[in-house]
C-alpha cells in the first residue's frame, strides 16, 4: 500500500492545486481571464489589483484552503492505506508532507486544467507550511511582513522568505531530532528553487529598480510582486 501512498503524494496535491482560487474568481467577477490583466499573473496581488478586496479575500482562502487540503489528504492516506503517521514524533516519512508540498506547488505554477499557466506559489507554500509545522510558518511569515513592511517589495519578501524556508525547516528538523531532516531539506529546497524561478522577472526589476511598491499605480505593462 505504500506505493498507493507514494502516487497519491505525487498526483493528488498537483492536482488539487492546479486549480486556481484567481482564475476562477476573476471569471466568475468580471468574466475575464485574470492572466490577461494587470501584471498577467494569476495570484493573491494581481487579484486584490485588478478585482479589489472582496474576490482577493476569496483568493486567499482558496490557496491557503488547498494548500492545507493537500497535506492533510496524504497524510490521511498514509494513515488509513499503510498505517503510518507522517506527523507523528520520530517518523521516518515526515518528508513525505515536504514531498506533497513540492507537488502542491508543482500543480499551483503549472496546472494542467490552464495550459500550464498558474501563480507563483508563495500563498500556497504558507499554507503547506502552516498544515505541516506551524512554527517555521509563523517566522517566514513575519520575516516577510517585515521586509515588505520596510521595502514596499512584495516580491523582496518573497523571494527572501523562500531562500530562507529550507534553511528554516533544516534547524528544526536538527531540533527537532527529525530522521528524516535532510529529506525535508531537500523537498523544501525544490519548493524554494521553483518560487525563486517564477519571481525570475521581479528579480531582475528590483535590480534594475523598476519594480513596483505596494500603493503605486499598476500600469499596463507587466510588473511584479505577485504570488
Amino acid at each position: 500500500m505504500l506505493i498507493v501512498c507514494f502516487i497519491v503524494t505525487a498526483l493528488l496535491p498537483y492536482l488539487l492545486c492546479g486549480i486556481n482560487s484567481a482564475i476562477i474568481v476573476t471569471k466568475i467577477k468580471s468574466g475575464e481571464d485574470i492572466r490577461t490583466l494587470g501584471s498577467g499573473n494569476a495570484g493573491l496581488t494581481n487579484t486584490l489589483r485588478t478585482q479589489g478586496k472582496a474576490a482577493a479575500l476569496l483568493v486567499l482562502l482558496g490557496d491557503l484552503g488547498k494548500g492545507v487540503l493537500s497535506v492533510i489528504l496524504v497524510g490521511v492516506s498514509f494513515r488509513l492505506l499503510a498505517g503510518i503517521d507522517p506527523w507523528a514524533a520520530g517518523c521516518e516519512y515526515e518528508w513525505v508532507l515536504y514531498a506533497s508540498g513540492a507537488s502542491a506547488i508543482l500543480g499551483h505554477v503549472f496546472p494542467v486544467y490552464y495550459g500550464f499557466k498558474g501563480g507563483k506559489g508563495v500563498l500556497v507554500t504558507v499554507a503547506v507550511l502552516l498544515a505541516i509545522d506551524w512554527i517555521p510558518a509563523v517566522i517566514l511569515l513575519g520575516i516577510f511582513g517585515l521586509i515588505v513592511a520596510v521595502s514596499k517589495y512584495v516580491s523582496l519578501g518573497s523571494c527572501i522568505a523562500a531562500v530562507l524556508y529550507p534553511f528554516t525547516v533544516l534547524v528544526f528538523g536538527i531540533i527537532e531530532k527529525s530522521p528524516c531532516y535532510m529529506g525535508n531539506f531537500i523537498c523544501s529546497g525544490l519548493i524554494a528553487l521553483l518560487i525563486i524561478f517564477m519571481h525570475r522577472e521581479n528579480i531582475k526589476r528590483l535590480i534594475h529598480r523598476t519594480e513596483k511598491k505596494i500603493g503605486e499605480k499598476k500600469e499596463a505593462e507587466k510588473s511584479g510582486g505577485e504570488k
